[in-house]
């Protein structure tokens, strides 16, 4: 755990919150709104006024330690030292700054959750991450990735039998056709230039498989940075689709008859300028080792929802067996070949959707890696054809949520990386989720994942 910043380090000139005051002040920004993701993946804030920046940028705004043990559906959870006794501050990054194109008016900053004292909190998810790249460095190695999300795009209306409001795809379109980037080009290309107007660089965009499906991409970045740029993107989807009277679900399975939205996250493994992952590198097969090891336990952090286990079926492409292969998508962790002599090498870790709290999910893959190297655990087989045809000759993923949590549970590295505090409290909610859900029916579990991922 990272030591409480000393007061010489606190007062000393931060170019950050200068340029975050000048920017605020030049570009007419009221509200700055300070993000962080809980433990039921929902992104959560507080906003600070102009007037009050400055002081706000150093002391945090005050916060219940008790939104820790909330789940999806805003039910508080018993967890002990997360109930109505006890504060935290949301303390913003001034380096994440960027303004809110699609909320004129507005900017955002990804913040820690920190005790009064300004130490780190043992029950915020960024921390978690930060700790987890720390470690990776220890060891002489960093980590570049990047999320590839799906969304579903379309317009949320009222259900004329009086039920749960429906999301209406934009269209019918085919996979990858024409007619599909013509429909939704007005809100690409606002979404593109939102994108770029944060820093975040769009690689690339088609429409995908399901009616109204969507994917773009952004640029891989430092770890850290890859779970901020997630939190942004997530967020700019949704606001973006709002000021269109669209609506955007970034949710595994918002409709149940059509193809799931992953947000499958690519990996890079390096030291200094060399990327480790080349060349079919014994430390790129031993970090698989570790990934394959964990992945029982990894998919209650990469896929945490209820609603993710809809879409981890079987020869759906979404990966369903903990398998790795070469330009394998069967497979959970697919060996990347590169784009041209200049591209590099990574791994897509395919079972990972937008329902999961980024900073736990990358922090767990770091931690499930690393041991894989420090191990030379191996990954065995290759698999280079559909593991579902070959029945019983490799392990199924978790088929539920509570599964995934009972491995979770077994998992001693990950549950003593995750800490007392954190695990307890991940545990409750994502375990009150899964008995709030089962208590109801199918469409009260779409209706609700479609409404807040």
């Amino acid at each position: 755990m990272r030591d409480r910043p000393s007061a010489t380090k606190i007062n000393q000139p931060d170019p950050h919150v200068r340029r975050v005051l000048e920017r605020a002040e030049l570009e007419g920004i009221e509200l700055i709104r300070f993000l962080y993701a809980d433990h039921g993946g929902v992104i959560r804030g507080k906003a600070a006024s102009r007037s009050r920046l400055a002081e706000r940028l150093n002391t945090g705004i005050g916060h219940t330690v008790a939104m820790m043990a909330m789940n999806m559906l805003d039910q508080l959870q018993e967890v002990e030292h997360l109930g109505p006794v006890g504060e935290v501050r949301i303390v913003p990054d001034p380096s994440t700054f960027v303004p809110l194109p699609h909320a004129p008016g507005a900017a955002a900053m990804l913040s820690d959750l920190r005790n009064p004292d300004g130490s780190p909190w043992e029950a915020c998810a960024r921390t978690f991450l930060k700790d987890a790249v720390e470690t990776l460095a220890d060891a002489g190695y960093t980590l570049l990735a990047a999320f590839e999300p799906e969304f579903t795009l379309g317009r949320r209306l009222p259900d004329p039998a009086g039920g749960y409001d429906r999301l209406v795809p934009l269209d019918d379109a085919l996979c990858y056709a024409g007619t599909g980037f013509d429909t939704a080009h007005d809100y690409t290309i606002k979404l593109i230039r939102a994108l770029e107007t944060q820093g975040l660089r769009v690689e690339h965009y088609h429409p995908e498989l399901g009616p109204g499906q969507q994917e773009l991409s952004v640029r891989h970045a430092p770890a850290l940075r890859a779970a901020d740029n997630h939190v942004l993107y997530r967020e700019t989807v949704r606001g973006v689709a709002m000021r269109m009277s669209m609506w955007a679900s970034l949710a595994p399975k918002p409709l149940a008859d059509q193809a799931g939205n992953g947000a499958h996250l690519h990996l890079s493994l390096w030291n200094d300028t060399q990327n480790m992952f080349a060349d079919d590198s014994e430390l790129r097969e031993c970090f698989i080792g570790g990934l394959i090891a964990h992945l029982p336990a990894l998919t209650a952090l990469t896929c945490g929802s209820v609603n993710s286990f809809r879409r981890l079926a079987p020869r759906t492409w979404a990966s369903a067996y903990a398998v790795h292969g070469l330009d394998n998508r069967e497979a959970a962790i697919r060996i990347c070949s590169p784009l041209g002599e200049s591209g590099e090498p990574n791994l897509e870790l395919k079972p990972s959707d937008s329902s999961a709290n980024p900073y736990l999910s990358l922090g767990a893959v770091i931690h499930a890696g690393l041991d894989g190297i420090r191990r030379k655990l191996d990954p065995g087989e290759a698999v280079d054809v559909d593991p579902d045809t070959r029945p019983g000759r490799y392990r199924r993923l978790p088929a539920s949520l509570d599964e995934a949590l009972d491995a979770l549970e077994a998992d001693e590295l990950l549950m003593e990386a995750l800490g007392p505090l954190r695990r307890s409290a991940y545990l409750a909610v994502k375990r009150s989720e899964a008995a709030a859900f089962a208590a109801q029916d199918a469409p009260y579990e779409l209706f609700h994942h479609m409404r807040v991922f």
